[in-house]
């Protein structure tokens, strides 16, 4: 009984990895499942062929639960998008996701990071807090329904 706990146990754990084109099917899918217009396989694949485009994965086994992606602009860089499946949240994944993608983009020589998020999505914005994220602006009714987009900076040294 304890083997198939223990098992059960490690194969919640998530892998953190560079993402590749061939995960574009997969990112797809958990992007569809977090975002009211996910992006397709295409829009994902020209995003991961891009050699601005810096990509990092979490993986339970060969389970997708979750991405960032972020493009790079001379020292500075903007996350596009970063999700975790909804059957994955509230773990505590999206943090040591963040994390790696952050030192990645330091050591390409990324100096500031900027997001968006909707001003109604506290959890993204707990996340963005607790990894030094402060707000530089707002856009009124950017998003459907009328929500306010923030849109938010860190420095990476």
């Amino acid at each position: 009984m304890m083997n198939f706990v223990t098992r059960l146990l490690a194969r919640s754990e998530p892998t953190f990895s560079e993402a590749r084109q061939r995960d574009a099917a997969r990112i797809a899918t958990v992007h569809a499942a977090s975002f009211q217009r996910g992006w397709d396989e295409d829009e994902i694949h020209r995003l991961l062929i891009d050699r601005a485009v810096v990509a990092h994965r979490a993986t339970v086994g060969q389970t997708m639960i979750g991405f960032v992606l972020s493009r790079m602009a001379a020292d500075e860089a903007e996350i596009l998008s970063i999700a975790i499946a909804p059957a994955w949240r509230g773990r505590g994944f999206s943090r040591p996701l963040l994390d790696l993608h952050l030192r990645r983009l330091a050591g390409l020589g990324t100096r500031a990071v900027f997001l968006e998020v909707g001003e109604p999505n506290a959890p993204a914005r707990r996340l963005y807090q607790r990894t030094g994220f402060h707000e530089v602006g707002r856009r009124q009714g950017y998003y459907a329904g009328g929500a306010t987009a923030l849109t938010l900076r860190r420095e990476l040294g």
